[in-house]
């Protein structure tokens, strides 16, 4: 078995055992944050309903200056999440890092959300 396939076999592990704990509803939805080697993405979800509410990537967002594989664009990503979330009278959502280690990309989404206003 490859260490590549190895990692991504340990991170879905982590990422199901996490599931069994977080759930998101349509007043406190999942925030689930992806991240690849280029974007990062991050959505919500009413896992009850299995609706996603809102999504942005920052494939997509337009940061100024930062890149969008940076923890600064990852960042204003979190920002841009907390602003979707008050469009849709969002005020409180449960964390998923995705069997993401909590650091980095994974962290700078979720502070970014926290400053604009979101409750974890």
């Amino acid at each position: 078995m490859s260490s590549s396939n190895k990692r991504l076999i340990q991170r879905k592990r982590r990422q199901s055992r996490v599931r069994r704990k977080v759930r998101g509803t349509a007043e406190r939805p999942r925030l689930c944050v992806f991240r690849s080697l280029k974007f990062t993405y991050a959505q919500f979800i009413a896992d009850d309903s299995g609706v996603v509410l809102g999504a942005a990537s920052t494939k997509t967002l337009e940061t100024s200056g930062a890149s969008a594989s940076s923890s600064d664009g990852a960042k204003a990503l979190g920002q841009k999440m907390a602003e979707i979330a008050k469009e849709k009278k969002i005020t409180s959502v449960v964390f998923d890092r995705n069997g993401y280690v909590y650091h980095g990309r994974v962290a700078a989404v979720a502070e970014g959300a926290r400053d604009a206003g979101l409750e974890f």
